[in-house]
């Protein structure tokens, strides 16, 4: 009884869920909400593969299903799973379940993790800190009580006057309902200071805001008073690359970016993200792309000129 008592409050979450998002987002695309933090997607076609450098956040679907790649790895969720990324890292996103009759539905909610350590220090639970960082993302079994959470944040979106005072409480219900799981350990290690993720967190913080910079493994350690050797081994285990692969990465997402939605030329948008020379970035963007940069942009204008670009 209990069991279906529990599979009846899924189903009855995620049809409310689905419900509220199709409401404030009728239209195909991404769209922010007076939340600051939280945003939807409505999609009524699969999509082509786009990136963006998603913050720590938490992804929630309520109808159809979606793939997360993180260099070599991807990481499919849906209406029964959730997506949690526990520090900043260069997502390529497809959604692979949509059509008009049944779209993509999701939300996006971003989060502190100052926040994640508030709740941690209030439950009186030891955090146990692996010595070994863990990935900075992975998928999650949902759960009623999550999904209620979530459905009561996104019910304030129809009472704005309410959003100031109560969505900051809903939201770290939001974050508690989520320790609840199998999540808790795993986040918690990006939060404690002094462990080895949280260390690899600040040097990942640092190439965000400096990515056009040249910068250095030794000079990232330093900053984390790491030896180069542990970071490294650390800064893979978080973002399953190197960290001038990451750098790298982001960088080469942010020239796409500015290509595609403020129609830099390619010679630009490599000296914006801090190449100094056109033909490598050429040589670096196909490589990553399979396709040189403008004609890359052209098959994605192509693809995407009867919708709004979903990222």
């Amino acid at each position: 009884m209990d069991i279906m008592d529990e599979s009846q409050r899924m189903e009855q979450a995620l049809l409310q869920l689905a419900f509220l998002i199709r409401r404030h987002a009728s239209a195909s695309g991404t769209h922010q909400t007076a939340v600051p933090s939280l945003s939807l997607m409505h999609a009524t076609h699969l999509s082509e593969p786009l990136e963006s450098v998603y913050k720590p956040s938490i992804c929630v679907v309520a109808q159809g299903a979606k793939i997360a790649t993180l260099a070599n790895e991807t990481y499919r969720y849906d209406p029964s799973t959730f997506l949690v990324t526990s520090v900043e890292l260069p997502i390529m996103g497809r959604i692979v379940e949509a059509s008009p009759e049944i779209p993509y539905l999701s939300l996006k909610l971003s989060f502190d993790t100052d926040v994640i350590l508030e709740i941690v220090e209030k439950t009186n639970r030891p955090a146990s800190v692996h010595p070994e960082a863990g990935r900075g993302i992975s998928v999650n079994q949902t759960s009623p009580a999550l999904l209620q959470a979530i459905v009561r944040l996104m019910q304030l979106l129809d009472v704005p006057e309410d959003i100031p005072v109560l969505a900051p409480l809903v939201i770290r219900e939001v974050l508690y309902r989520m320790l609840k799981g199998e999540q808790a350990e795993h986040l918690y290690q990006f939060v404690i200071s002094g462990s080895h993720a949280y260390n690899i967190a600040q040097a990942i913080r640092l190439i965000n805001r400096q990515y056009e910079r040249p910068l250095t493994v030794e000079h990232l350690a330093k900053s984390v008073n790491m030896s180069i050797s542990a970071f490294h081994k650390h800064f893979k285990r978080v973002t399953a690359m190197s960290p001038l692969q990451y750098q790298k990465t982001v960088r080469l997402q942010e020239a796409r970016r500015l290509m595609l939605t403020e129609s830099m030329q390619a010679s630009d948008a490599a000296f914006r993200v801090g190449y100094e020379s056109p033909s490598q970035f050429s040589r670096e963007y196909a490589r990553m792309y399979g396709r040189p940069p403008m004609l890359d942009i052209q098959e994605l204008r192509g693809s995407f000129k009867d919708t709004k670009v979903l990222v």
